[in-house]
């Protein structure tokens, strides 16, 4: 298995240097709709004169750095979009990456639950470990150790988000026997119909009837979703090693994140997005 085989040479195992390419192509992609959906919704008139963001930036930060912050915001927002599109297409790719971390990272300075954007740069600094992060849309396959260091790092940051998702549902009782998920499905049946921005979420309507209730019945359903949900973030990592079950893996965690897209789909498509793009850094 290369993943040992790298610890104990001490990363200097041969790796396919195409693998931690394709990421880049699909890291860019996807940050860059996730920036580009950002624009809308409000997004582009976060920190406006008078709004309620800016005083809290304010508060937050102070009167000055709020200021500042505001004046930046939609500089960064168009700059951080075009170096998205230009790392997904392999234009300068180093110089690309920065921009689009930064960028990224931006966000952690005014939203309130940023695990996504955790996430995006752990991976986009996976990423800017890597050798060889190629150019344009060509993927190179011949065995090097110039990408080896940053697979690893990747993997370890993916098997680390699984592992400790995992361990955060088990440790919850209200997501352990389905009643958290059953309140969501029940709240969502309720509400659907009111919500300002009708495509927020993308559940099936039999879903929402078959499963939309408080009964034993529903619960208990979902009780079964959330025992497979942590069981599956527990194997995916593991069986994502190993090749004789990465196929299977592969299917079983984009099956997984449509489902877990499909509760919100603009706020899980990053979340979901690199997770199934970062299955690349598992293959050999």
């Amino acid at each position: 298995m290369w993943f040992y085989d790298a610890l104990a040479t001490g990363f200097r195992t041969p790796t396919d240097p195409g693998r931690l390419q394709l990421f880049r192509i699909l890291y860019g992609s996807i940050l860059g709709i996730r920036f580009a959906l950002s624009f809308g919704q409000g997004g582009w008139r976060r920190f406006a004169p008078g709004s309620l963001s800016l005083r809290l930036a304010q508060q937050r930060f102070g009167a000055r750095l709020g200021r500042l912050l505001a004046s930046v915001y939609r500089p960064v927002l168009v700059v951080r979009t075009a170096a998205a599109a230009a790392l997904a297409t392999g234009l300068v790719p180093p110089v690309a990456l920065v921009l689009v971390v930064a960028g990224i990272a931006m966000e952690l300075l005014y939203l309130k639950s940023p695990s996504a954007v955790r996430y995006s740069v752990l991976t986009g600094m996976c990423l800017l470990a890597a050798g060889d992060l190629g150019h344009g849309l060509h993927i190179d396959h011949h065995p090097s150790p110039a990408n080896t260091w940053a697979q690893l790092l990747l993997v370890l940051v993916t098997t680390d988000l699984y592992w400790n998702s995992a361990y955060q549902k088990y440790r919850s009782t209200q997501f352990r026997t389905g009643l958290f998920l059953a309140q969501w499905m029940h709240s969502h049946a309720q509400l659907k119909d009111r919500l300002p921005y009708r495509r927020e979420h993308a559940i099936p309507g039999f879903m929402v009837r078959l499963t939309g209730g408080l009964t034993p019945r529903d619960i208990g359903l979902w009780r079964l979703v959330a025992v497979t949900v942590i069981a599956a973030e527990v194997a995916l990592p593991v069986a994502l090693l190993i090749p004789q079950s990465t196929p299977y893996a592969i299917a079983a965690g984009i099956g997984m994140h449509a489902a877990f897209t499909s509760l919100k789909p603009r706020q899980l498509i990053t979340f979901s997005g690199l997770s199934t793009a970062a299955y690349a850094a598992f293959l050999t």
